[in-house]
């Protein structure tokens, strides 16, 4: 068997990313299942829509692996948490959770340079964009809960609002 493509600690460090992706969705669905729970049905669309879309994230990472010859190893999940104090609280979590994984891309990008893997840093730039703009979309949310206070007009508003959200699959790029 020949050289592989991919460097063993670009590699390993993919894997790992491919874990926190899934664990995303988890958490995600998480947060739609407990929205489900309490009545904001727009606010579990939302969530639900955020869940499919980490999974297209992970896959994403799944088949750049093993488009260079590298071997996909996959990892137990955490169990996210199951209920949160509002849903604001949710969403501050969610931004929380969007930033650790922004720190984890810009390690990857990190190893990718120290390693010269130019393909994988060109990958992650699409990583990178994404990011600011989950972070962008949870701070939106984060601002209009906060104008919004305990109102129950203003939540049912956004909750119509969040429901508008659509699933929009992530295309093939070859």
């Amino acid at each position: 068997m020949g050289e592989k493509m991919i460097g063993e600690r670009m590699l390993e460090a993919l894997n790992k990313q491919i874990n926190e992706e899934l664990y995303s969705s988890y958490l995600y669905l998480s947060m739609s299942a407990w929205f489900e729970s309490i009545g904001l049905k727009g606010f579990a669309n939302w969530m639900n829509i955020q869940a499919k879309e980490e999974i297209d994230h992970a896959m994403k990472f799944y088949d750049y692996i093993i488009s260079r010859g590298g071997k996909v190893h996959l990892s137990e999940i955490k169990e996210p948490p199951h209920e949160w104090q509002s849903p604001l609280h949710a969403f501050e979590e969610t931004l929380k959770h969007e930033q650790h994984i922004t720190k984890c891309i810009n390690d990857l990008v990190e190893i990718a340079e120290e390693e010269k893997d130019r393909a994988t840093f060109n990958l992650l730039q699409w990583f990178i964009d994404e990011q600011i703009e989950e972070e962008a979309n949870d701070e939106e949310i984060i601002n209009k809960l906060r104008m919004i206070g305990e109102s129950g007009n203003g939540i049912f508003m956004l909750d119509r609002e969040l429901a508008t959200r659509v699933y929009t699959p992530l295309k093939e790029e070859k």
